[in-house]
């Protein structure tokens, strides 16, 4: 295997750098969750202004990441992702070190900056030095990266940040910096064929495409509608602090587990295919898991609920390398505008699931009932995915 990577031209010793650097986008995307009441106290704002800072990066970076994108299209790759890579970082050290709320906001601005950029510069990346047959595989192993931070780098995070909830941006910075050396030191450079930006959105009028987009947007806001609450729906079945740590690091473990199979599923059938299942496994999963939490006793709701919440991990996981390559597939030559809308995509769906959680709880919906929501948002995605399905076949690239 080690001999028909090179002669591909894919290199896991290279890729590994790209992994390094989502591991820190992703401790920055889950760890704030955790430590809000510590930067309310200490930068003295509610805890719902707290929570803006999460709120502020998945906008800038909803909106920035198409415009970004596209502005950037015709660089050459590797530079893309460095420059990226350093302004994430950057953003997070202003964070780390802000003596105000006014400062920790705009910090929060400029790593979203960063973060949307290098999240589509990379897959693009990707997608654009690895062959077909070995894509799926590819980006399994670099997302890994953001799936390893969910099951190591957020739990490690939570609990260094009990001491100073400024530790973990901090921890993004040094993360991201080691990264950056490696990428600078041993990732090849790679220009992609010159073009127009007429030529490079001319792909983003297929109606497929705009569906995939909206697929996307369904799989994030299903998923964060629970995940956001996930202490609340837990909180009357495991009421140490520890255990919501315990779990989450179960919950990480499953979402890499769902990416590497999915990876190689991929590659093994289309990437369609694969996303088909995964999305009726995630409906499934927030049917029965709704009814072991409303319904059962104690003890068979809190083995339901983890299971639940695991099966999840390993869903949400495992969409997101089948969805990405197959809108690759759809659009090669725009790739890293497509993985930027992705990446609004992906913005715009966890931003709507919190959204979205919120006023089920605020009407007066239990926390157990998320999952009665997340089931209907995934409904209709599935329906969504079924119909463009039934449009007819999609254009595949050769198998070279």
């Amino acid at each position: 295997m080690k001999q028909t990577e090179e002669q591909d031209g894919v290199s896991y010793r290279t890729f590994v750098w790209l992994a390094v650097a989502l591991f820190s986008t992703g401790i920055d995307g889950y760890v704030l969750a955790g430590l809000l009441p510590a930067i309310a106290d200490d930068l003295r704002v509610s805890e719902a202004a707290a929570g803006q800072l999460m709120s502020v990066f998945a906008l800038t970076a909803a909106i920035a990441a198409p415009v970004l994108g596209t502005a950037t299209s015709r660089w050459e790759r590797r530079r893309t992702i460095a420059v990226s890579l350093a302004v994430f970082v950057v953003g997070n050290l202003i964070v780390g070190f802000a003596p105000n709320y006014a400062t920790a906001i705009g910090g929060r601005v400029v790593a979203a900056l960063g973060g949307c950029l290098l999240n589509a510069a990379v897959t693009g990346y990707v997608i654009a030095l690895t062959p077909i047959r070995h894509r799926g595989k590819a980006l399994s192993f670099v997302l890994g990266g953001w799936m390893t931070a969910t099951a190591l780098g957020v739990p490690v995070g939570l609990v260094i940040g009990q001491s100073s909830w400024r530790f973990p941006m901090i921890l993004v910075a040094i993360v991201g910096t080691i990264a950056l050396a490696g990428i600078l030191l041993r990732l090849p450079h790679l220009q992609l064929p010159a073009g127009t930006l007429a030529d490079r959105l001319r792909p983003l009028k297929q109606p497929r495409l705009l569906a995939g987009l909206l697929i996307t947007v369904g799989i994030l806001c299903s998923s964060y509608t629970c995940f956001t609450y996930a202490t609340l729906i837990f909180g009357p079945l495991f009421s140490a602090e520890w255990a919501m740590i315990l779990l989450l690091f179960g919950y990480g473990l499953a979402s890499m587990l769902g990416n590497a199979v999915t990876g190689r599923l991929t590659d093994r059938f289309t990437p369609l295919r694969v996303l088909t299942i995964v999305l009726a496994g995630l409906l499934l999963n927030s049917i029965l898991g709704g009814i072991a939490l409303e319904w059962a006793p104690f003890a068979l709701a809190a083995v339901g609920g983890v299971l639940w919440f695991f099966a999840a991990g390993v869903g949400n996981g495992g969409a997101a390398v089948p969805q990405q390559a197959r809108l690759g597939a759809l659009a090669p030559e725009s790739a890293a505008i497509v993985m930027a809308l992705n990446g609004s995509a992906i913005s715009l769906g966890a931003a709507l699931g919190g959204g979205l959680g919120g006023i089920t709880l605020a009407a007066g919906g239990s926390p157990h009932a998320l999952l009665a929501v997340a089931a209907v948002v995934l409904a209709l995605t599935l329906a969504l995915h079924v119909a463009v399905m039934r449009g007819g076949p999609e254009p595949a690239p050769e198998r070279s």
